[in-house]
């Protein structure tokens, strides 16, 4: 073989491989930030995995929100419109705007127990605003207003 023929080779080869390294790496990467979003009914159905970081959202149930007095640990549940509930526990500061009876999607990893260690929670800042996936599953749903959450 000639010695630049031999070059040429190499140097496609060489580069094939760092293209296929890279286009590799960027997929693993794109793979390990990649999180699906399930409602509580699919947490219920088993469809969730288990120990690996999703994104789940509902609305926050009428007088599940527990705070800790000594710590910034919240727990509360969150449903959708036909009745599954999926238990959270988060710590740290929750946004302004979160309040029960409010759309809400938290990202974190579901235990083995069944409910949600969350990472982050994102409140709905108004109507306009919610991922399309809690949109279709809380389809139909309107909040009570205050005049009937105090009827109980």
């Amino acid at each position: 073989m000639h010695p630049n023929r031999r070059k040429r080779l190499l140097m496609v080869i060489f580069l094939v491989g760092g293209l296929s390294t890279t286009l590799a790496l960027v997929l693993v990467a794109l793979n390990r930030n990649l999180d699906f979003f399930y409602s509580p009914a699919a947490i219920a159905a088993g469809q969730a995995p288990v120990s690996k970081r999703i994104r789940a959202g509902g609305m926050v149930l009428q007088d599940s929100l527990v705070k800790a007095s000594d710590s910034l640990r919240v727990e509360f549940s969150i449903g959708d419109l036909q009745g599954f509930e999926v238990r959270v526990f988060f710590e740290g500061i929750l946004p302004d705007l979160f309040r029960e009876g409010q759309g809400v999607v938290v990202t974190g990893r579901l235990t083995t127990e069944g409910f949600i260690e969350a990472s982050q929670v994102l409140a709905k800042h108004d109507e306009n605003y919610m991922p399309r996936e809690l949109a279709e599953a809380l389809e139909g749903y309107h909040p009570p207003t205050s005049s009937q959450a105090y009827d109980r």
